[in-house]
């Protein structure tokens, strides 16, 4: 079953309004403590963030939001912070000493554009960018909320979520890593912060326990899908539809899970973890109609 229109209508909807609120954020006017917003850097980190993209973390944690009950911008704020740590580590890895990459997107990387030094310190801006949106009353008027915003997205990004799935990623490329090594780096590289996407859904609608855990537990799901997929189309897609080079990882002699089990393998995992996904939200019945669009989308997309 494909995602439903209304789905790809959301996802659409929620990415323009993500990249509205984003050209806002990353306007010349300086905000209180600030001096001067020097241009160039501002430039880079435009060019970082407003070029295109699913947007798909944010509208998980708009959807989880909604879904729960949160109105107001906060969803929309804290979503915008999700997106401004997303963009900053893939700036970040298409650096030289990372993964050295020319595309993103299908447009030339930070560091093409400008130049490596740039590209750092536009990955740095928005990585502080993120908390600076997080901890602003605009986003909450409870500070414990957005306490646990910054919480959960530090725990996501820092040392033992994505961040620390990058080391585990780079220490991994003289070795021959077994499935279990590959999972773990996976599930922090790739799947933290969409974890950290239906977390934060449920942090800022209030929810309590046994609901934030559920969506926590969808959100890890949904983000070994999503790794999964982007593996299995790394082997199967075209540099043009991915809109980044494909087959690097093949071609530098690098383990990934689809070249330890195979494609056949690799995609019945894929629907196996959709079907688990699913399962999870079954408690939420119709409300979570576009959640579950969104579980299918991370498999079956085709870019």
């Amino acid at each position: 079953m494909q995602p439903t229109g209304d789905f790809q209508s959301q996802l659409s909807q929620c990415a323009t309004g993500i990249a509205t609120l984003l050209e806002e954020l990353l306007s010349r006017k300086t905000l209180e403590g600030e001096t001067t917003r020097p241009e160039r850097l501002l430039a880079a980190m435009r060019h970082g963030v407003l070029n295109g993209g699913k947007r798909l973390r944010p509208f998980l944690l708009v959807e989880t939001a909604r879904m729960l009950g949160a109105s107001g911008p906060g969803p929309m704020r804290a979503a915008a912070a999700l997106e401004c740590v997303h963009c900053y580590s893939l700036i970040h890895d298409d650096l030289p000493a990372m993964d050295d990459d020319d595309l993103r997107r299908g447009k030339p990387t930070v560091h093409k554009a400008f130049d490596e030094a740039t590209a750092i310190l536009a990955g740095d801006a928005l990585q502080t960018l993120a908390f600076d949106i997080l901890a602003d009353e605009a986003t909450h008027h409870d500070p414990a909320i957005r306490s646990a915003l910054v919480l959960s997205l530090a725990r996501s990004s820092g040392l033992g979520g994505m961040a620390g799935g990058q080391m585990l990623d780079i220490e991994g490329e003289a070795t021959n890593r077994s499935v279990e090594e590959i999972l773990l780096m996976q599930s922090m590289k790739t799947g933290a912060l969409i974890r950290h996407a239906c977390e934060a859904g449920a942090i800022i609608s209030g929810a309590d326990q046994p609901t934030r855990t559920r969506l926590v537990k969808f959100g890890e799901t949904i983000g070994k899908a999503f790794q999964l997929a982007d593996d299995i189309l790394d082997e199967t897609a075209s540099t043009q539809a991915m809109g980044k080079q494909t087959a690097k990882d093949r071609d530098q002699g690098k383990a990934t899970l689809v070249s330890l089990i195979g494609l056949d393998e690799s995609r019945k995992k894929a629907s196996a973890l959709l079907q688990e996904a699913t399962s999870l939200l079954e408690p939420f019945g119709a409300r979570a109609a576009l959640l579950v669009d969104a579980a299918r989308f991370t498999v079956e997309r085709s870019h």
